[in-house]
């Protein structure tokens, strides 16, 4: 693990906040020259700690109107159904997310549609066709008061 002092972690802060930050507003911030500045953030770049950079998109902009987290219980444990069942999740357009977890189910999947209808469409045509899954219990988001992911 790499170590991070105070600076870098108020780099990070930062390209947090602001991904497309100038290099020049950058260092201005956190109280550093713009060279030194740049050589932490390619440093950081450069031993994976900075792994990339997103673009955060208007949902309802795209017309994704319908946000939920779906737990799903697969009906064996085998290593080729989970593997199966993760082609699977990476071909759906509508999961954005598919985390293999602990607990009483194996998947938690964030999954973003238009509408109910086309969860519905998801749901039974996609979710529940496949021949791996036993449970699915759908958590529909009311509203996200906090979302920091990029």
């Amino acid at each position: 693990m790499a170590k991070i002092d105070q600076i870098n972690e108020n780099i990070l802060q930062e390209l947090i906040r602001d991904g497309r930050i100038s290099n020049l507003e950058l260092a201005d911030r956190v109280g550093l020259s713009p060279s030194a500045c740049l050589r932490r953030v390619q440093e950081m770049e450069r031993t994976g700690l900075i792994s990339g950079y997103r673009a955060v998109l208007d949902r309802t902009a795209l017309g994704i109107g319908f946000l939920a987290y779906i737990g799903v219980g697969l009906r064996d444990h085998s290593k080729e159904s989970q593997e199966g069942f993760e082609r699977a999740m990476s071909r759906a357009v509508e999961v954005t997310e598919c985390h293999n977890i602990t607990g009483t189910i194996e998947y938690l999947l964030r999954v973003e549609c238009a509408d109910i209808a086309a969860y519905k469409a998801f749901h039974t045509d996609f979710l529940g066709a496949h021949p791996q899954v036993n449970a699915i219990t759908t958590y529909v988001v009311m509203g996200s008061p906090k979302d920091a992911r990029a």
